[in-house]
């Protein structure tokens, strides 16, 4: 497109159904894009620079050269939007585009204003922005979804070395997403054995899929902060260290939620609010067993009174993501349900969150 400067903006994430078990092949997870954003503006420029508002970094200098950018900075933080620079502009190399120097700011939104993490997915909207950015300015159509969420993806996980990739595709998608991850080894074997980043993202990728769904008109979504930052990683490996422990219970568990996810799926599909419910509460259960048998804090006390209040008026919650802390979320049958809900969770010390689904992905908006 090549205009002299635009701004992408792209939505952050909530994990909806089958946390966890995203993680293992073919497994399903439901997953949100919501109203909070990270934007990124990029501008043409007489030398290459990038600037990281939230971190107070401006205007640093970055070379491109034998497909790798090197930031002027040894600030570790700049580490997830110079692989994602990488991977793009690798890329638009390979396409035979020609480059030219610009200046690429990315701010966030997706963080309380005083720095506190919601846990909405920031690192991988954060790449999905840079990613969307340098393809909308250089190529000469619209960036498919498809590939920016595979080039996004290849720089999350050769950055983070692990994860589903689900926060990538809301960030990319947007909407509801019914989605199977790409499984992380099977994409960094990939990555280490392929000729070119043009010939990954051609191909197959035998276990991922995604599928967007639709939010019924009657149903009413609620985000609560419990006030404690979770780590995702942690409680990743103590439930996947389950697996060599007791494997019987793990498998279990992989039943469990991918029965839940097919309920509330159906739910939603069929615009039942009751299946929907059902989905909601038995995959909140099959977490909380998880948890116990992990030795685990999934569900910790205030997400347990978050779940238990939506339940007491009328509706259905559990922890989004890895539980632990961070945002609990509940869907209500009616608004007036919901309000009364909202109130109880103040009362009770959870931060309700003004937040709503996002129907879009990645996208310019000037």
């Amino acid at each position: 497109m090549n205009m002299l400067s635009m701004t992408i903006k792209v939505p952050g994430k909530l994990m909806i159904a089958g946390e966890f078990a995203v993680l293992e092949p073919y497994h399903h997870l439901a997953v949100l894009a919501v109203d909070r954003f990270v934007y990124a503006k990029i501008e043409d420029d007489h030398e290459n620079r990038i600037t990281l508002q939230d971190f107070q970094l401006e205007g640093l200098a970055f070379d491109f050269r034998n497909n790798k950018v090197k930031i002027a900075s040894s600030d570790t933080r700049t580490r997830f939007v110079g692989d994602a620079m990488t991977i793009a502009l690798t890329y638009l190399k390979e396409q035979g585009i020609a480059l030219h120097p610009f200046h690429l700011s990315i701010k966030s939104e997706l963080d309380d204003s005083s720095g506190v993490k919601y846990g909405l997915g920031s690192s991988a909207a954060v790449v999905t922005s840079v990613v969307t950015a340098i393809l909308t300015k250089f190529l000469a159509t619209k960036p498919a979804e498809e590939l920016v969420f595979k080039l996004a993806a290849i720089s999350h996980v050769e950055t983070q070395g692990n994860g589903s990739g689900a926060d990538v595709a809301a960030s990319s998608y947007g909407g509801l997403l019914k989605y199977a991850s790409f499984q992380a080894e099977w994409l960094h074997h990939e990555c280490i054995t392929s000729d070119s980043i043009s010939n990954l993202v051609t191909k197959e990728w035998r276990y991922f899929s995604v599928k967007p769904m639709k939010l019924p008109q009657n149903i009413y979504f609620c985000v609560g902060w419990t006030g404690k930052p979770a780590s995702t990683a942690k409680l990743v490996d103590v439930i996947r260290q389950l697996k060599s422990d007791n494997l019987a219970q793990y498998e279990k568990f992989l039943q469990d939620s991918e029965a839940a996810v097919a309920k509330f799926l159906k739910g939603m599909e069929g615009e039942s609010i009751a299946d929907l419910l059902a989905g909601v509460k038995a995959n909140r259960h099959a977490l909380r067993v998880v948890g116990e048998h992990a030795h685990a804090s999934i569900e910790t006390p205030l997400l347990t009174t978050l779940c238990d209040l939506a339940e007491q008026f009328g509706g259905a919650g559990k922890p989004s993501g890895a539980g632990g802390g961070d945002c609990g979320i509940a869907f209500m049958p009616s608004e007036e349900q919901a309000i009364k809900l909202m109130h109880a969770w103040e009362a009770a010390g959870i931060k309700p969150l003004a937040i709503r689904p996002y129907s879009h992905g990645a996208m310019p908006i000037e």
